[in-house]
């Protein structure tokens, strides 16, 4: 069965294209975010089409998925089909406030869906009621690839696939994705295709010499690692400038200037992970429960993600802001995190993502009280 709206979709971003609508596109700036938009992005170029503003949220200074910051910004677009990748299902007051600006919206989404769905005009999410699709564990990519095939047909050539499913493959592994069925597929054959890629970014980072001692899984390893990186610079993620990039030579210093920055991200984690061990070492609590106003947020997620590995303990991780704090959760098998932030939804402004990852953000004065909700909820 296909994904529930699917279709729908497609025929709505061709109708945007055949009648010369305006396409803003909006995407999570993590490498899931990032090349869900460049797939759409040059889908709609092969079509014929033109995208008239891409826009990627700064975590930090924004908060996660549709904010209100970015809507400041591309209201000048309205009225224009508004696309949102990654993100989005939990976006209720911010798609709203699209709404009345004059967007037409679409959400493509993968996280676990809330207590409502958002009044975007379509929703194409496999895990919102109704959707009979038998596999639920794409990433937003794998959904964005399936579009773009039903978008293309013939269009789709075979080299145009094979590229398309190159990024498919990265992000969805970045993503932490379960590597079964369809997902397991993408890998497979995505992978393969990365190391004679004729996409000059993918190129580039396998033409580097720090990869030039490893495997093919190694090699990917690392590039991921180096294009999760979620610095924004003029609202575009390092990412998205190395995989759409076609110059050389400014190729050799995107990837430098990242280079230099995973070493210094490297740094700061260290110290990050030696303070919360140090602060949690005397703690029997049944969660790690951590914040600091003077940790970069961007490090949070791969933070998290070591602190829960190694105390196998639910990890909510948060840079403290000044009237507000952002987060992220990491937990065990066995426990999801959403349904859990679900029963403490009281103490939150948001919240959402998938069963062992997710995020949260909320007011300073509610810190201590979601603190204590969570361990009595779990």
């Amino acid at each position: 069965m296909m994904i529930k709206n699917l279709k729908k979709a497609a025929e709505r971003i061709l109708k945007a294209v055949e009648d010369s609508e305006r396409i803003v596109l909006y995407g999570d700036g993590d490498l899931d975010g990032v090349t869900s938009v460049i797939i759409l992005k040059e889908t709609i170029k092969t079509l014929g089409g033109k995208v008239s503003s891409v826009y990627f949220p700064d975590r930090e200074t924004e908060g996660y998925g549709v904010t209100k910051k970015a809507l400041d910004f591309l209201k000048k677009f309205s009225p224009a089909l508004l696309i949102a990748m990654d993100c989005g299902i939990g976006n209720f007051k911010e798609i709203k406030e699209a709404k009345k600006l004059g967007f037409s919206i679409i959400v493509i989404d993968h996280h676990k869906v809330l207590d409502k769905l958002p009044e975007a005009d379509i929703i194409v999410d496999p895990k919102q009621k109704g959707d009979k699709c038998l596999f639920k564990e794409l990433a937003a990519v794998g959904i964005v690839f399936k579009l773009s095939k039903l978008l293309l047909k013939e269009k789709m050539t075979e080299s145009l696939r094979k590229n398309f499913l190159e990024l498919v493959a990265l992000a969805t592994v970045a993503d932490m994705m379960p590597k079964v069925n369809e997902n397991k597929i993408f890998i497979e054959e995505g992978l393969g295709y990365l190391e004679t890629s004729w996409r000059p970014g993918i190129k580039a980072l396998f033409e580097t010499d720090f990869l030039k001692d490893y495997n093919l899984h190694e090699k990917v390893s690392k590039i991921i690692s180096m294009l999760n990186i979620r610095d924004v610079e003029k609202r575009l993620p390092g990412s998205f400038f190395i995989l759409t990039n076609s110059s050389p030579q400014e190729l050799v210093e995107l990837i430098a200037d990242l280079r230099e920055k995973q070493k210094v991200r490297k740094e700061k984690i260290k110290d990050i992970l030696e303070e919360i061990e140090r602060r949690i070492s005397k703690s029997q609590d049944s969660i790690i429960f951590e914040g600091d106003s003077n940790w970069d947020y961007p490090l949070i997620s791969y933070i998290g993600s070591i602190v829960c590995r190694d105390f196998k303990k639910p990890t909510f991780v948060f840079k403290k802001l000044k009237e507000e704090s952002q987060g992220t959760v990491r937990v065990p098998s066995g426990i999801d995190s959403v349904s859990l932030m679900g029963k403490c939804k009281n103490f939150l402004i948001t919240y959402g993502g998938h069963a062992k990852a997710s995020g949260f953000r909320l007011k300073n004065e509610n810190l201590e009280k979601f603190k204590s909700c969570l361990i009595k909820n779990l």
